[in-house]
């Protein structure tokens, strides 16, 4: 079924069918351009807020990318950032493949529909004008037939008319005969343009006119399938960023699971680490008035050597135990503003505990000769208008280490690398000479030359980094040292050398410069009274429960603690409670304490 054929008198409505299609894809057309400003604009605010949220350092300078956190966060702006840039191309194919491709084929079908209207315009003209020339020749033929036939009356009434004279009688048939033949013509003419126009009209309805609107629906099927073909591009655009689009997903998903909670925690601490010592105890200021008493057998005494003594049966050579706590546990010794040890007593302290006076009294005098102290985390954070300084020393003990490792890790690479070129150059220098088509070897001197003066000055700043790194080293290891003696807490396994609890602290001139002004007691300033003393207990063998291996080389130097060599055996006598300490036992003989993070345990 075709138009021609079906619709042969609907010109009107084909033309209205035919201008409403042209219209639809127009605005498709427009739809599909809206739809990529909006895709656009979309774009543009994702890229927008990406920025806006992105870090503005460089990843290696900004400390909260080492956060996993911050990387996580990072990815997915970059995700989101990508994901934008395929809205860009959704965009850009919807505005090449859509819109500019439907415009310019819509134009063209403007043009074609134009073109065949004009030319079915021009045969219905023509068939109208047919058809007035076929009313003329009719009303001429019409209008010849009245007048010849009132001429030919005319002629008959004078005929028989006695009074007419026969010169009016000849001349009335004679304009009788006239007007039938011009009657004659007319007829003639008027069959004749009626069988031109009955053809004319034939070849209208069933040749020319079926034929532009076959034209037209020709034109009009293939808009529909070209409009239908844009529809696809619309869905065809989405998919093909649809794997794209997929990744970015999928690496947002992996930004979510690489959150690591336990890693930016171990992060935070290396990063804010400071090595110094923990501050000592606020020691305890009795304002009461001191109590004279005299000592019996219930009260509590102390020896000649400062230390109260719980009174009590004979003492035996066996080992003893602090109340309340682990057996030859590490005691921690006072604290200094600064985290070192306290200096030596004066001369002239407290008076003797055997003068009689209660251990109270005691406690009153040697705090009234004690100034409180208090180390505030103010003192051990840097001032804002810290300078900075080569070798870091404005920074925290830790922090000055790893800051100074990682120089002297950076001047080592920059070390080999001038290395490497300077072989270079000379393998260059050699081919050179035994080619000389290939360059000039003294071409090559200038470099060499400032290649070995780069390595020299890399060698003595290699040097000077490894030398301030060793007193950091020294200085960290030392207030690593006094914090395991005074808190019990042990070292933290060590990076590349086990630490050395012997080295030299650097506070230790600010705790000799606060002794002179600040002379307490020793024996005033180690636990509080109650807890320092000795009690007896009597000791049953223990079996092992264990045997471990030492994985790095640990230098017992605090009270309670044992010495153990790298990889040395050892029996597990006791497992960890929670405070990082395990007591074990040598082969060799001895038993002690040691670092939990520096064994490797097998439990029986």
């Amino acid at each position: 079924m075709d138009w021609g054929t079906e619709l042969w008198d609907q010109f009107e409505v084909i033309e209205r069918h035919t201008q409403w299609g042209l219209d639809l894809l127009d605005r498709y057309v427009k739809f599909v351009k809206e739809r990529t400003e909006v895709e656009q604009a979309y774009a543009k605010q994702l890229r927008s807020l990406v920025k806006k949220y992105l870090p503005k350092r460089p990843s290696k300078d900004d400390p909260e990318f080492k956060f996993s956190q911050q990387q996580s966060f990072v990815q997915i702006l970059q995700e989101v950032n990508d994901f934008a840039g395929q809205r860009e191309l959704v965009a850009e194919n919807l505005s090449i493949r859509v819109c500019l491709e439907l415009a310019k084929y819509s134009q063209e079908m403007k043009q074609e529909r134009k073109m065949h209207f004009q030319e079915g315009r021009r045969a219905q003209q023509q068939l109208e004008s047919g058809f007035k020339q076929l009313e003329n020749s009719k009303r001429k033929f019409e209008r010849d037939c009245r007048e010849a036939e009132k001429a030919a009356q005319t002629a008959e009434r004078l005929d028989q008319d006695i009074n007419a004279t026969k010169a009016d009688v000849e001349k009335a048939k004679q304009q009788a005969h006239i007007r039938s033949h011009m009657a004659e013509e007319s007829k003639n003419e008027y069959a004749a343009q009626l069988q031109r126009f009955n053809r004319d009209q034939a070849h209208f309805y069933f040749s020319q006119m079926p034929q532009i609107f076959d034209k037209l629906q020709d034109m009009d099927e293939r808009r529909a399938t070209h409009l239908g073909a844009g529809y696809g591009l619309l869905s065809e655009a989405e998919l093909q960023v649809v794997p794209i689009i997929a990744k970015c997903l999928e690496g947002m998903k992996v930004a979510a699971a690489a959150v690591d909670s336990k890693n930016d925690s171990q992060v935070l601490i290396e990063l804010h680490k400071s090595g110094f010592a923990r501050p000592g105890d606020v020691e305890f200021e009795d304002f009461s008035q001191p109590m004279n008493r005299a000592p019996s057998d219930s009260s509590l005494g102390t020896p000649s050597d400062g230390r109260p003594e719980l009174r009590g049966p004979a003492r035996s050579g066996r080992a003893k135990r602090w109340p309340f706590g682990k057996k030859n546990k590490p005691r921690p010794p006072p604290l200094s503003r600064l985290g070192g040890p306290l200096p030596s007593p004066l001369p002239n302290g407290p008076p003797s505990p055997r003068s009689g006076l209660d251990p109270l009294a005691i406690l009153s005098e040697i705090s009234k000769s004690v100034k409180p102290r208090l180390a505030s985390f103010r003192s051990l954070r840097g001032s804002r208008g810290t300078v900075v300084t080569e070798d870091f020393s404005h920074l925290p003990p830790e922090q000055q280490r790893k800051r100074l490792q990682q120089q002297l890790e950076d001047r080592n690479r920059e070390l080999q690398k001038e290395v490497d070129q300077r072989e270079a150059l000379k393998k260059m220098k050699d081919v050179y000479e035994k080619t000389p088509q290939m360059g000039d070897p003294a071409s090559l001197e200038p470099r060499i030359t400032e290649t070995l003066n780069n390595i020299e000055r890399l060698k003595l700043e290699v040097q000077k980094y490894e030398a301030w790194l060793a007193e950091a080293e020294s200085r960290v290891l030392s207030n690593r040292g006094d914090s395991l003696s005074r808190h019990a807490r042990p070292p933290d396994p060590p990076a590349s050398a086990p630490p050395d609890s012997s080295s030299s602290s650097n506070s230790g001139s600010q705790d000799n410069k606060e002794s002179s002004e600040e002379p307490p007691s020793e024996e005033s300033q180690d636990a509080p009274i109650y807890t320092e003393f000795d009690e007896d207990f009597e000791e049953e063998p223990v079996s092992p429960i264990g045997h471990c291996v030492a994985i790095y080389h640990f230098e017992g130097s605090s009270e309670g603690t044992i010495s153990m060599a790298e990889g040395e055996d050892l029996s597990l006598m006791e497992e960890d409670k929670g405070d990082g300490w395990t007591r074990v036992r040598r082969k060799q003989g001895g038993e002690g304490y040691v670092p939990t993070s520096y064994l490797r345990v097998t439990l029986n």
